[in-house]
């Protein structure tokens, strides 16, 4: 016969554990989880729905930058386009300024020249009109992987099919335009493929691109120029289209940029100037201060294609392969050794630099190493550790004084001791190894953030190939326990994050990212995942709630949430390890009082007849049957409601003689 009932009370709290056998969690860590998947260990207590993304700007970032029409009279389903920097795709649609009507472009219907910037398009149908010379051409399909974002002053700059973008949320500006000073023709009756100019400030590169006042077409240069005095003959395609007059302007349009891997950026300040500087293993790094962008064309070969940048002692470093090259003191452009500057090579090849603690920590495959000092005159490198090293850069993050980083073996965390120059370098990731495994081997890149207000990181796996719906990521929280602060794990999934990133400003958290649908996206904002439902779930570990050998029959669940909004959670007893042949209890659904409490802004509030302010139900209690010797706790979220906290649950039951 069934003995008195008895409770058994759960503490949600732990985060997600998948190193302990079932009996082993559940009898040492019950508030644990067994999944934990898009629900989010709060600093708060208990476990919170994530919450959603939705577009950061509701316009995707253009996929072929600025191009313009290649000449006027053009008729027929031919055109001709320049200061173009990726191959269009067969398919992809496009409008032209002054042009009736959206033309798409022919299978096999692209003849294009990198070298030129230029293609001559075949079209489905005719011109509706002849377009104007340099008229804007503008394609509204967004085919391309976004290589580049970072969260700067007040902007998201972006970076995609050799371009790069501002915006604020309400469209996007490309920056990559050149800043040579007021360049004009120098000399009148000039003819041919080449082009005499004065008022260089800069160094014109092959590829970049122009126009001249008074004269057609879209010019590109062919091959750096010399500059002498400010003057320089530049090699163009194509051959002048008439001779320009003498001190006609000559407008920039495009910094050649080729083809780019993940681009890595730093955010910094000189004076009072705030800048940011990018670096994409290919190109020359740029510098942008909000006004003016400027490529470091006269930098050291040693710098051309820099994988990783950082502002360290007011000094830029750029790291390329197994060197260091610094800027002289104060500047972020001046390479020259008499003024301060120089290169320092660490042995391997680095996959991460970042500011850490009054010293810059250098990060190869295989090795740790660390820079004091504040300039070249006493600039130490000395080793934190030889047996071991971060495997991705994009992995790397400051969280709660630490750095995180993913290792061969799982996320570390690098962090000083009282011990003057000495490290710990603890995996923190253990109590999830097969997850982080998953994870790795499921995924060709990775991208991270870091939620400071939650004390939060992020890991994101991507691959081309898996789906939205489909991609997965590590989530951590740093949490105060009795034996110190220890990290909360979940796994998460439906964020596909080719790049992220996070910053402050102005004291508002902004999180973002993209991949290849070609919009930024801004996490931590609604309550979807931009549109589609949110699928979270979190099951507790198979507790005996006693001895595990007695049965027990329970009889009521009582669950404590603290909900912000209308909350909609299927609930279900699993019974004994949810093993073959074990009878489980139907699924309990919960959902506070939808009909009466409504939401500012809701669209099924009615003016005169809704309430507002109403306290939302925190206190769930319902019936349940089942039995077994032990339990665990199942709760699914499908739905578009916003963020809720599961706190903690109590089951009472009866227990019967042992047998």
């Amino acid at each position: 016969m069934p003995d008195r009932w008895s409770t058994y009370a759960f503490d949600f709290r732990g985060g997600l554990i998948s190193d302990l056998s079932p009996l082993q969690q559940g009898i040492k860590l019950p508030g644990s989880a067994r999944v934990l998947r898009n629900f989010e260990p709060s600093i708060e207590g208990g476990y919170t729905r994530i919450a959603g993304y939705e577009k950061y700007d509701s316009a995707f970032v253009p996929a072929y930058g600025e191009p313009k029409v290649h000449g006027g009279s053009q008729t027929g389903t031919t055109l001709i386009i320049g200061n173009l920097f990726q191959e269009p795709v067969a398919g992809s649609t496009l409008t032209i300024a002054g042009v009736t009507g959206t033309y798409t472009i022919a299978s096999g219907g692209v003849s294009y020249s990198a070298t030129n910037k230029r293609a001559t398009l075949t079209l489905t149908t005719s011109l509706a009109s002849s377009p104007a010379d340099k008229a804007a051409v503008t394609f509204t399909s967004q085919t391309g992987l976004i290589t580049g974002l970072a969260t700067w002053n007040s902007n998201v700059v972006v970076v995609r099919n050799n371009s790069v973008y501002k915006g604020t949320g309400s469209g996007w500006t490309r920056i990559n335009v050149p800043s040579y000073g007021t360049v004009l023709v120098n000399g009148g009756s000039q003819t041919g493929g080449s082009l005499i100019v004065d008022g260089l400030t800069g160094i014109p590169q092959a590829g970049d691109t122009f126009t001249v006042a008074g004269i057609d077409l879209i010019y590109t240069v062919l091959a750096t120029a010399t500059v002498t005095s400010g003057g320089a003959t530049l090699s163009i395609s194509p051959n002048l289209a008439s001779s320009p007059a003498d001190n006609a302007a000559v407008t920039w349009l495009t910094a050649n940029r080729t083809a780019t891997t993940k681009n890595r950026f730093a955010k910094y300040r000189i004076g009072t100037t705030e800048k940011i500087a990018g670096v994409d293993g290919t190109n020359y790094p740029f510098i942008y201060d909000g006004t003016t962008y400027t490529q470091l064309n006269s930098a050291p070969s040693d710098v051309l294609g820099a994988e990783h940048v950082v502002f360290f002692k007011n000094q830029m470093f750029f790291a390329k392969g197994d060197i260091l090259t610094f800027t002289s003191p104060y500047t972020d452009s001046d390479f020259n050794s008499a003024n301060g500057s120089g290169v320092i090579s660490v042995g391997s090849k680095i996959t991460g630099i970042v500011s850490f603690r009054d010293q810059l920590i250098i990060f190869a495959e295989e090795k740790i190493d660390r820079l004091t000092g504040n300039t070249v005159a006493d600039f130490v490198l000395q080793p934190i550790t030889r047996n071991m090293g971060c495997v991705d850069t994009d992995t790397i993050q400051e969280v709660g004084g630490d750095l995180m980083f993913l290792g061969p073996d799982g996320l570390r965390l690098l962090s000083a001791t009282d011990r003057i120059g000495d490290f710990n370098l603890a995996v923190v990731s253990k109590s999830i190894q097969k997850e982080v495994t998953d994870v790795t081997a499921a995924n060709s890149s990775f991208s991270s953030v870091v939620i400071k207000k939650k004390s939060q990181y992020r890991l994101f796996g991507y691959k081309s190939t898996i789906s939205a719906t489909s991609a997965t990521g590590i989530l951590g929280t740093q949490l105060a326990g009795t034996e110190g602060t220890y990290f909360g794990w979940a796994e998460l999934r439906g964020i596909k994050a080719y790049v992220a990133d996070s910053d402050y400003n102005l004291r508002v958290e902004i999180v973002v990212f993209s991949n290849e649908d070609g919009y930024v996206y801004k996490m931590e904002s609604g309550s979807s995942f931009d549109g589609s439902v949110i699928q979270a779930t979190f099951a507790t570990p198979f507790v005996p709630a006693g001895d595990p050998r007695v049965r027990k029959a329970f009889y009521k669940l009582v669950l404590y949430i603290d909900p912000t909004g209308s909350i909609d959670v299927d609930t279900n007893l699993k019974l004994d390890f949810d093993e073959f042949g074990v009878i489980q209890p139907n699924t309990i659904k919960l959902s506070n009082a939808t009909g009466i409490v409504y939401f500012y802004g809701s669209s099924t509030a009615t003016y005169g007849t809704s309430l507002y302010g109403t306290k939302l139900k925190k206190v769930f209690q319902t019936q349940v049957v089942g039995s077994g010797f032990t339990v665990s706790l199942q709760f699914d979220s499908t739905s578009l409601d916003p963020p809720f906290t599961l706190d903690a649950a109590t089951l009472e039951f009866s227990t019967f003689d042992r047998r």
